[in-house]
């Protein structure tokens, strides 16, 4: 059974142009009725250019925002119809937007985070946070003086404080250092293992294919993708490079020019730019003609997958 249904979910935003002594009116169309499924325990990482609808679908799955039309499920609850019991179990990060009191130490917000959710676990909740997250060095400093990585440890500390079921996450891991960011998505991991929910939306493509199950793709308010993070290749034209090094130079060239190969003298080199799909083919017709010392097979990366996606 699907834990969150998304049908037809269309949102537009009316903004003015000052044209002369003129404003213009222009719709500005930030969901083209997506249509979403996800499964209970997902790690789903939601990935987009600047105005393709992120922030948008967020702020509607959370309850925060009404869509023009379509309809969402979210462990049955419609999020910004059942606002009040729905967000008992979701836990929100959202970016550089913060939930925190800014004047009173962190430990103060958790205090009031444990009183509006009415935490009955809050002891062992908190231990649990400080230890994952490691916040004992500023847990007493009042938000205003955190940096940004510090400030956005305790943010996802804030959002865990009441263990809900479902994480929306915004860019989390945004300011940190390398070693916190690797705690930080450490925790990510083990909390999907326990069984959370969680929606990730980030720029940090490396965060996706590290941590996510699925990815999702949107364009121009439009899905253009889910699925497996390594199946995502598929949807482009983006070619496998594939590098033979042979043992001494070919015969024949036949088989390198009915492959569209080109061949390096100086190195003894074959260079084929093939399909992902076609490569275990590709490489046994090349041992059965020629002397290969070695070959080397290079797939386009995640980024460059979505650079081509976005064009």
């Amino acid at each position: 059974m699907e834990y969150i249904t998304v049908e037809n979910l269309k949102k537009s935003y009316t903004i003015y142009k000052r044209k002369k002594f003129k404003r213009e009116k222009k719709e500005i169309l930030a969901l083209n009725g997506i249509n979403l499924k996800i499964k209970k325990g997902e790690f789903l990482g939601y990935i987009g250019p600047n105005g393709a609808g992120k922030s948008t679908t967020i702020k509607i799955l959370t309850g925060i925002m009404e869509p023009d039309s379509g309809n969402v499920k979210i462990d049955n609850f419609c999020p910004w119809k059942d606002r009040k019991k729905y967000v008992k179990n979701i836990g929100v990060v959202f970016g550089q937007k913060t939930q925190m009191w800014w004047d009173l130490p962190v430990i103060e917000t958790y205090n009031l985070l444990k009183d509006i959710f009415k935490v009955k676990d809050f002891k062992n909740n908190l231990e649990y946070l400080i230890e994952k997250l490691n916040l004992s060095e500023i847990l007493y400093h009042p938000v205003r003086q955190l940096s940004l990585g510090q400030r956005m440890r305790a943010e996802v500390g804030a959002c865990m404080i009441h263990d809900p079921d479902i994480l929306f996450l915004d860019e989390p891991t945004i300011g940190l250092d390398i070693i916190s960011k690797e705690n930080v998505n450490n925790f990510l991991k083990e909390l999907n293992e326990k069984g959370k929910t969680i929606f990730l939306t980030t720029h940090d493509l490396k965060d996706i294919e590290t941590l996510c199950n699925e990815v999702l793709v949107l364009n121009k308010g439009n899905i253009v993708y889910k699925g497996d993070v390594n199946n995502l290749k598929n949807i482009t034209d983006m070619p496998t490079t594939m590098k033979i090094f042979l043992k001494s130079p070919p015969k024949d060239f036949k088989l390198i020019k009915e492959l569209n190969g080109e061949y390096l003298k100086e190195k003894k080199e074959i260079t084929l730019n093939i399909k992902s799909d076609g490569v275990a083919k590709i490489a046994e017709k090349i041992f059965k003609n020629y002397e290969v010392e070695d070959f080397k097979v290079t797939e386009p990366g995640i980024e460059e997958i979505i650079k081509e996606i976005y064009k």
